[in-house]
């Protein structure tokens, strides 16, 4: 080679724009809180290429079940990013996803979670995780792994998304579902924090519609817009997993089924845990809009149609129980801070019900299920 020449460019991984040094301080500056979401169930640390977890107390069930779910948290992240605010999206991963489970009465026993990003920040990164550990200890659910990957070129650098899954387990005998559920059942809304995670394509259009900016302080919200959209999901699982507990003894089934109010809305959602033949009446003045959705819906003049099959409108899981135990679910509900109270009943399809149009919702979302009409006008 002549002196002349020139040395050939090197191209490294970390001009590529992957920054394992990064990934690995974010390690670091999270390891305390995931550590703090582990069980005696937990085998090992963090960093292990696998999360382990000790089921050997299954050996005690008759027949055992594994429930699974795996969600997101959908475009709220946008609102989190634009805020620079990361430390509650975790709690709204974690609630999408062990929600799910505890629907058919499973306990989550753990949860990964996976998070994309443009360029990883250390300290963006330990506030989300750290979100979703604490997320996981409100639900009792140990955090055994993860991964964070970067993906310069795809993403911005400040644009991220996350996922999560998780596993539960129950007795066979125990599942929750629509075989339990039986006309005269009462149906119980539990209110949600907000608007929780789905929805948010639509929300995020009618504020930029508006030309409403995030840190408008809106008198309704007693906050800032920002501040009301990035309220994180309720969790609901301990107080539903408390009261299977508390009025089902293994035999006799006073909570028959739940329903987690994500994307579909109320209707949708409730109709998936009923059985054929059976509707669930839904009254709508049992509850007031919370002041988000009804500013949402007047600023983009948006259909209540649309508004029910998109946003949880106030109720963020339904329980669905024996007429004779109501009473003790809503005051156990409430105790624990749920916000609960009695919203309709379960009865046999009505076949006029369906003239009601889009208040009557059967067979949603693919489901071989039920029916729920909806009556009435929300209260003032």
């Amino acid at each position: 080679m002549s002196g002349n020449d020139q040395q050939p460019t090197s191209i490294t991984y970390a001009g590529a724009g992957v920054d394992v040094e990064a990934g690995d301080r974010a390690v670091e500056l999270m390891k305390g809180a995931i550590k703090a979401t582990h069980t005696s169930g937990v085998v090992g640390g963090v960093g292990g290429f696998a999360g382990l977890f000790d089921v050997s107390f299954l050996t005690g069930y008759k027949k055992p079940y594994l429930a699974t779910s795996t969600d997101g948290v959908g475009t709220k992240v946008a609102i989190a990013q634009k805020l620079d605010i990361h430390d509650t999206i975790g709690h709204d991963l974690v609630g999408m996803v062990v929600d799910d489970i505890v629907v058919v009465g499973a306990k989550p026993l753990f949860m990964t979670d996976y998070i994309a990003t443009g360029k990883v920040v250390p300290e963006r990164i330990a506030d989300i995780v750290r979100g979703i550990a604490e997320g996981c200890k409100l639900a009792g659910t140990a955090l055994v792994g993860g991964e964070t990957a970067e993906h310069p070129g795809l993403l911005a650098e400040d644009e991220y998304d996350v996922a999560g899954a998780a596993t539960g387990v129950i007795e066979a005998d125990q599942l929750l579902g629509p075989e339990r559920v039986q006309a005269g059942d009462v149906v119980i809304g539990m209110a949600s924090s907000g608007i929780h995670s789905n929805g948010y394509s639509l929300v995020r259009r009618v504020i930029a519609h508006a030309k409403w900016e995030l840190d408008r302080e809106v008198a309704e919200f007693g906050r800032t817009l920002g501040e009301e959209l990035l309220v994180p999901t309720r969790i609901y699982t301990t107080a539903c997993l408390d009261l299977v507990g508390a009025l089902n003894d293994g035999e006799n089934f006073g909570v028959h089924g739940f329903s987690h109010v994500t994307g579909g809305g109320l209707a949708a959602n409730l109709a998936r845990v009923l059985p054929r033949g059976l509707m669930a009446r839904v009254d709508r003045s049992t509850w007031a809009l919370p002041a988000v959705f009804s500013t949402i819906a007047q600023l983009g003049n948006v259909p209540q149609p649309d508004l029910e099959r998109t946003l949880n409108l106030g109720v963020g899981m339904v329980a669905v129980v024996d007429p004779a135990v109501a009473d003790r679910a809503v005051e156990l509900l409430n105790a624990a801070g749920m916000g609960a109270w009695v919203m309709g009943g379960v009865e046999n399809i009505d076949p006029s019900a369906a003239d009601a149009g889009l208040d009557f919702v059967q067979g949603a979302k693919g489901v071989d299920g039920g029916a729920v009409l909806l009556t009435g006008n929300y209260a003032k």
